[in-house]
């Protein structure tokens, strides 16, 4: 419901001209207001004009697009980049254009409320990421650099000083543009205070020069994801040379641990990385996929001494001790985000994980069990375990050698979680060739009845609109969750592993030259 106030806002914002024009007769408390109506009508113009004059001492996007008292509708999810290209060249010229710099007030913008969705519902259609604000965003703090460095401006605008809170994405294509922007932000009336910072495609050196520069005190989420070859030995170095006092959330890139191959030093390492993340009071939430760490998840979180809220530990080739250790933790009872995927659990410890489960239940909103080997016959074992997850808003099992008849009785058993949203749900078996084997692997992924699939997603989504649960989004994503940044790099990050691939090669070659 739109209020009678945003009514009158979005009307005196649609003529682009008046509005303009009309500003300076604006009172100030009005300018939230008429920057959420601009936004909502994609009215460029207006947007840069209201940031251009903003008035009030903070600009703070997520609560300008929140749900909000005269327009419920949150408008963050819209990435608008017409809106987004506006709102910070704007920004910029906040610093440039006043004609009296003692009557700024603007001390912090955060631009940390954006956030990305794979479906924008903005007329454009066009979209600008986490990556492309970042590029934006520098390329704005240079040019404002430049600008007062070759024109005579009032020596007030010196004097400007505004905190930017931004979620920095870098990568090797905009890196240069990014560090440039960092080494000289001390200079820049536009102060970058990087709060959480994701990593792809960087080698390792140039990683360590900028998680140097953003200034690590301030860092509350660090991502290091795709192609950054971190191992064990690398995070030991980062932890003792680097403090991350406020870092709530770590996700860590694939293979960072592998006690296959561990030595006593490298079991002391471990013991040094756990101790430092217990030093981190503010860490809650944890990602370490793909990594191996039979025997040793006790040994890496045992130090902490806040209880983890998210921990994603799929693929890493967990035991019974492992996962003994986990159901009886104190991170149990705090559990809201829990990934287990690749782990066989029916077979080898299903009574520790419905432990587990029953200790988290009161409190887990998203459950991911994907490439379990959950089948047929433990379907009902299934439903006893999330019965008290009353909850649980998602859940994904995608990979498992489940039947159309299975998924039925499942889904049945779904509709009665009243805070479920979200369901991501295999390709059922009888849907693939007889024979075909599990995981399935990423020849054989597509090789399935299509009609037939077609028709079971239709029974299944009746067994939710006759529970009246409309509300639930259930859907197979063969290749996985939608992944913004992927989504937003995936060129770059298709030709980096293209790259990878060249020179591994080569250096096959170079070894059989030298056997040969």
């Amino acid at each position: 419901m739109k209020s009678l106030r945003f009514i009158s806002a979005e009307a005196f914002v649609s003529n682009a001209e008046f509005a303009r024009k009309s500003l300076g007769g604006v009172a100030h408390n009005l300018f939230p207001l008429l920057f959420k109506a601009s936004y909502l009508l994609e009215q460029a113009e207006v947007i840069h004009d209201l940031v251009e004059n903003w008035p009030l001492v903070d600009f703070n996007m997520g609560k300008l697009l929140g749900t909000t008292v005269d327009y419920e509708e949150d408008l963050s999810y819209r990435t608008c980049s017409v809106c987004l290209e506006s709102c910070l060249t704007g920004l910029r010229d906040y610093v440039l254009n006043h004609p009296s710099p003692y009557m700024k007030r603007l001390k912090v913008v955060d631009l940390t409320g954006i956030k990305d969705v794979e479906v924008q519902f903005c007329e454009c259609k066009k979209t600008m990421g986490r990556w492309a604000r970042t590029q934006l965003f520098s390329k704005l703090c240079l040019e404002l650099l430049v600008y007062l460095q070759q024109t005579q401006c009032n020596p007030g605008t010196f004097e400007i000083s505004i905190d930017v809170l931004i979620d920095l994405f870098v990568t090797e294509r905009n890196y240069e543009l990014v560090v440039q922007a960092l080494l000289k932000k001390c200079y820049c009336p536009l102060k970058i205070c990087c709060v959480a910072f994701r990593s792809d495609n960087l080698a390792l050196q140039k990683f360590f020069y900028i998680i140097k520069l953003i200034d690590p005190s301030l860092l509350r989420r660090l991502e290091i994801v795709h192609n950054v070859r971190l191992e064990m030995e690398h995070l030991d170095i980062l932890f003792n040379s680097i403090h991350f006092p406020l870092l709530m959330s770590l996700t860590l890139p694939a293979r960072t641990f592998n006690v296959r191959r561990f030595t006593a030093a490298d079991e002391q390492m471990l013991i040094n990385i756990g101790e430092k993340l217990g030093e981190m009071t503010q860490l809650s939430e944890l990602s370490v996929p793909f990594s191996i760490l039979t025997g040793r998840i006790q040994k890496l979180l045992s130090p902490l001494k806040t209880p983890l809220k998210m921990l994603d530990v799929s693929n890493c080739s967990l035991n019974h001790a492992d996962m003994a250790y986990l159901a009886n933790s104190f991170h149990a009872n705090h559990l809201e985000a829990l990934d287990l995927s690749g782990h066989d659990i029916p077979d080898l410890y299903p009574s520790t994980f419905f432990k587990l489960l029953r200790h988290s239940s009161s409190v887990l909103r998203s459950l991911t069990l994907e490439d379990c080997n959950i089948q047929d016959t433990h379907v009902n074992m299934l439903i006893l375990g999330l019965s008290p997850c009353q909850k649980l808003q998602e859940f994904k099992f995608l990979g498992n050698p489940l039947s159309s008849q299975a998924l039925k009785h499942l889904f049945t058993f779904l509709c009665e979680l009243p805070m479920l949203k979200n369901v991501e749900f295999p390709v059922p078996r009888d849907c693939y060739p007889i024979g075909i084997t599990y995981p399935v692997d990423d020849a054989s992924l597509c090789r399935f009845d299509r009609q037939k699939y077609v028709s079971v997603a239709e029974e299944l989504n009746l067994i939710l609109l006759q529970a009246n649960r409309d509300d639930v989004k259930a859907s197979t994503p063969l290749f996985g969750s939608y992944d913004a940044a992927v989504h937003e790099t995936n060129n770059e990050l298709g030709a980096y592993l293209i790259k990878s691939f060249k020179e591994t090669l080569e250096k096959l070659n170079t070894s059989l030259n030298k056997m040969s």
